[in-house]
């Protein structure tokens, strides 16, 4: 297995020697500074791929394996293959990409929020602080500040009485951090910050979008790309929805092992891989990790190992150490270690550590949401005693 940093480019707080002081020697970047939509040429994904290939004297060399994202526009997501511009500037992009050699690709088909907190410095019980999901400030932001149409029904009696005390109780400063987080612009995307009017119109926007109509939009997207993937040795990786449950009335089909069988059953080509991401998945107790894993092991590609901890009736959750939570790391580990002795050295699986804690230094740093270096740091070394541990030395 391949050791991955994720790298958000040269004005990152972390740099590339600090990635090599970590073990690391995979990347995982994008050209976050390219429009949502707008294609990707050769030479600016090879102007990047020097940037991180080319080594300074003495240094450990670096390549560029995964790219991580090639963000899906929002068009593509609501009408499917009717978005025939989009998606053509999407495959434009691919075909940069593997020209350059780089033969991974991960994305996700979430509509309008991707991965989704509440609070991202929750303090644990060691002084470290993660990222956090807490249902019921959740539902006080849908109900009492964006005030969603409908809203209502997709809370309990219970859970609208217990929205309402939380809103009346936080301080405004408190609430406008909650909708400051939900709103923001997301880690290596181009997009601003969105009003809360203007959240509301994008939410509009999916009226009549149910899951069956959404599963069949990405569907037909994976229909158009796949082959130009296929015929490049590209594997393309979904990324699971994040928290793996709908949001804001809108549906998501990239929660469960089901979901994805669905999507392998409709396209089954080989290129049409899965993103295994421990912590997206890990959050419903109904999802059986090691099971997963075992059952689309042909499938996985690329994965982000972390873990999350289930608060109360699981609906709350926050980022737990690498190998601490709900997750059985090892059980999950033993799983990919297996399918990755059966490939070429070149067909590895890249794995990453992924939402580390903020402890130590980091606490006084600026850090990117979810990506500090030291956190990831430890969970990466955490994640390679394992694979020494079974005999599975990562590279």
């Amino acid at each position: 297995m391949r050791q991955g940093w994720r790298w958000f480019g040269p004005d990152a707080p972390v740099t590339l020697d600090d990635v090599r002081q970590t073990g690391a020697t995979n990347i995982v970047s994008a050209l976050h500074q390219i429009p949502i939509g707008r294609a990707w040429t050769e030479s600016e994904v090879r102007e990047r791929q020097a940037l991180i290939e080319t080594t300074p004297a003495g240094r450990s060399p670096l390549t560029w394996s995964v790219v991580e994202s090639i963000p899906i526009p929002d068009a593509v997501k609501r009408t499917g293959g009717k978005a025939k511009a989009e998606i053509e500037a999407w495959i434009a992009s691919l075909e940069a990409v593997a020209a350059c050699g780089i033969k991974i690709i991960c994305y996700n088909f979430m509509p309008v929020v991707d991965w989704t907190r509440t609070e991202l410095d929750f303090v644990t019980a060691t002084g470290a602080t993660a990222m956090r999901f807490d249902h019921e400030r959740f539902a006080a932001f849908d109900l009492f500040v964006l005030k969603r149409p409908g809203a209502e029904n997709d809370y309990s009696d219970e859970d609208r009485l217990r929205a309402k005390t939380v809103f009346d109780e936080m301080p405004e400063a408190e609430m406008a951090e909650i909708t400051r987080i939900i709103t923001s612009a997301l880690p290596g995307s181009t997009t601003e910050p969105m009003t809360v009017p203007g959240f509301r119109e994008r939410l509009a926007a999916y009226s009549g979008v149910d899951a069956s109509r959404f599963r069949q939009h990405l569907i037909e997207f994976l229909e158009a790309v796949t082959p130009a993937a296929e015929a490049r040795g590209v594997k393309l990786t979904l990324h699971p929805d994040d928290p793996p449950r709908p949001l804001f009335g809108l549906p998501r089909i990239a929660s469960t092992a089901d979901d994805y069988a669905a999507l392998f059953d409709a396209v089954p080509s080989q290129s049409n891989g899965m993103c295994f991401c421990t912590g997206s998945l890990g959050v419903r107790a109904d999802n059986d990790l090691p099971a997963i894993a075992r059952r689309f092991a042909s499938r996985i590609h690329f994965t982000h190992l972390r873990a999350t901890t289930r608060e109360g009736d699981g609906r709350s959750f926050h980022e737990s150490a690498h190998l601490d939570g709900d997750v059985d790391m090892v059980a999950v580990l033993k799983e990919l270690v297996t399918e990755d002795r059966r490939r070429s050295p070149e067909n590895t699986i890249v794995f990453r550590s992924d939402h580390g804690h903020r402890l130590l230094d980091d606490l006084n740093k600026t850090v990117t949401p979810g990506y500090p270096s030291i956190g990831r740091l430890r969970g990466l070394a955490e994640l390679r005693g394992i694979l020494h541990a079974l005999d599975a030395k990562p590279n």
